[in-house]
């Protein structure tokens, strides 16, 4: 079975999740962003949301997370929760 390990950012607009997406692309830390901007529990630990296997997230989230490189943030991903950015750290397909 395929699982995952992965850290998101959560924000109310498109437009915010590309402006963290900008800032984190130009060196700033996905886990720093994510402690002052996510809307998510995570955020307190940075957005880590641990290893889950495939179905066990939203279906638009999950998607992402079982076909993105790894290492390479993602996103704006759009689910009813909000806006994401995304980093898959790990994979076992």
């Amino acid at each position: 079975m395929a699982r995952a390990t992965a850290r998101h950012i959560l924000v109310s607009s498109e437009a915010k999740c590309n402006e963290l997406k900008t800032a984190i692309e130009n060196g700033a830390d996905f886990a720093q962003v994510a402690k002052e901007n996510s809307s998510c529990p995570s955020s307190r630990d940075g957005g880590n949301l641990g290893t889950f296997g495939r179905g066990q997230m939203v279906r638009e989230f999950d998607e992402v997370v079982f076909s993105a490189p790894v290492n390479v943030v993602q996103g704006p991903v759009k689910t009813q929760f909000g806006y994401h950015l995304v980093e898959v750290t790990e994979r076992q397909d």
